[in-house]
């Protein structure tokens, strides 16, 4: 138990609620945080919040970003773990989410996990938010990398100190605890076999990810917590580059948002072997091709293909090479 005052907290997830979470990030957080509790939200904005956010000289390469944060979990015990399989083929067929990796704890009620600790998962979504002309929204791409810490628990109080953790890995990235907000709803939300409460956390007016504390229904002493973000998005708020220029580098004005993000996908799809299919992962491969303007494509994709492989074998060797990858497309858009 942790004692506040004269109350003892109980720390299971009964312990969730509009009383006593807030107490257990209280205690972690210290003194230079302050609270609004009211209406089933909390905010918690830092004492000194309001100075000017000064962006790096340098632009950080994505080597010195994920050397960074392996590094800033590293030194809180928190080992980096192989990435999960592109191909999920359970209830998704990609993986859509790091938080997967926590599917046996959380919806079997089992003791074990798939993976465990910081990872940086690149994942294929169609969830981002979209303009009124059906692009995507400066800040959402159809793949990218969740960075992650997922882990199981035992006590509610673990997952102030995660939190905790992430400002200091935050810290180490350049960031400053006083331009860091949390906001959120205190009541539990269900999904099936899983409950749990999600409080998000911004950097300025930017959202950059959540922290989750997670249990199974039936079994709720297997709890967990996956703390996420995006690395683009991260990169984003630490650099104050155009989106654009941020992702696509040297090929964002010579093709259309969407042909770019789609051979960075179906890069990341074929270059794990998901091949174009009628069905299943395929058919999501031959979808996200579908997406590529030919127009924009006629005198191939190979350097934008190569520069998307590069990335994403920041995150795992693929087992496909680039020229194949290349070719496939181009099959696909029969160019």
């Amino acid at each position: 138990m942790l004692t506040s005052g004269s109350r003892e907290l109980v720390l299971g997830p009964s312990a969730c609620s509009e009383v006593s979470l807030p107490a257990v990030l209280r205690q972690v957080l210290g003194a230079q945080w302050e609270f609004t509790v009211s209406d089933g939200r909390i905010a918690i904005e830092h004492a000194h919040r309001g100075t000017p956010y000064c962006p790096p000289r340098r632009t950080p390469s994505w080597e010195e970003l994920l050397a960074g944060l392996k590094a800033g979990f590293a030194a809180q015990g928190v080992p980096q773990d192989a990435c999960l399989p592109i191909r999920w083929g359970r209830e998704t067929e990609l993986t859509i989410s790091a938080v997967q990796a926590l599917d046996p704890l959380l919806k079997d009620g089992r003791p074990l996990t798939y993976r465990s600790g910081f990872l940086p998962q690149p994942v294929v979504r169609f969830t981002g938010q979209r303009d009124a002309s059906g692009d995507l929204r400066e800040g959402f791409l159809t793949s990218f990398v969740n960075v992650s810490r997922v882990q199981p628990i035992q006590r509610i109080d673990e997952y102030g100190v995660i939190l905790d953790g992430w400002l200091g890995v935050l810290s180490r990235l350049g960031f400053h605890a006083r331009h860091i907000s949390v906001q959120g709803k205190l009541a539990t939300w269900r999904r099936r076999q899983v409950e749990g409460i999600t409080l998000r956390f911004s950097h300025l007016d930017l959202t950059l990810g959540d922290i989750v504390i997670l249990w199974n229904t039936d079994n709720p002493e297997r709890m967990a917590v996956d703390l996420g973000t995006g690395l683009e998005r991260l990169a984003w708020a630490r650099t104050q580059l155009g989106w654009r220029d941020l992702v696509f580098g040297r090929f964002a004005t010579l093709a259309p948002p969407p042909t770019l993000d789609a051979v960075r996908t179906a890069t990341l799809l074929l270059g794990h072997g998901i091949r174009p299919a009628a069905r299943g992962a395929g058919g999501i491969t031959r979808r996200v091709i579908g997406t590529i303007n030919p127009d924009s494509a006629r005198l191939g994709v190979s350097s934008l293909v190569r520069a998307s492989y590069r990335y994403w074998r920041l995150f795992g060797e693929p087992n496909v090479p680039w020229p194949t990858v290349a070719m496939a497309i181009e099959e696909e858009l029969g160019i």
